[in-house]
């Protein structure tokens, strides 16, 4: 497993932007797929988008396609998740996870960023 630290969660308006990160210990993200997945309170947790280390494909889920980011900085072993156009709905508690390539079950996962968005 990898350690997974999280940061750059806040308040913000609706419309504006954050940018997430999901910082790695330990290992490097070299044959890792790392995630962003949210939770409301009183939902369940919900995907967001994931990118393949290795071929540097991204996904999204379709709440936050054409609006979320997410990119990797090999540099810094960090993972961003660069949130735009922020709407209310989007409130959450972001978390980052790690899965290796070979394994389809995210089994690292961070201790979680609050993201608030005012109407």
């Amino acid at each position: 497993q990898v350690q997974l630290v999280e940061s750059g969660g806040g308040l913000v308006q609706a419309g504006g932007s954050l940018r997430l990160s999901c910082a790695a210990s330990g290992r490097t993200f070299r044959s890792y797929t790392v995630g962003w997945f949210r939770q409301a309170p009183g939902k369940e947790r919900e995907y967001v988008a994931r990118i393949t280390w290795s071929s540097g494909n991204t996904d999204y889920a379709d709440a936050v396609k054409g609006r979320f980011t997410i990119s990797g900085d090999n540099a810094k072993n960090t993972v961003y998740l660069q949130m735009n156009s922020l709407k209310p709905e989007d409130t959450a508690v972001y978390y980052c996870a790690a899965r290796t390539l070979s394994v389809p079950i995210y089994d690292s996962w961070g201790q979680g960023t609050q993201v608030t968005v005012s109407s």
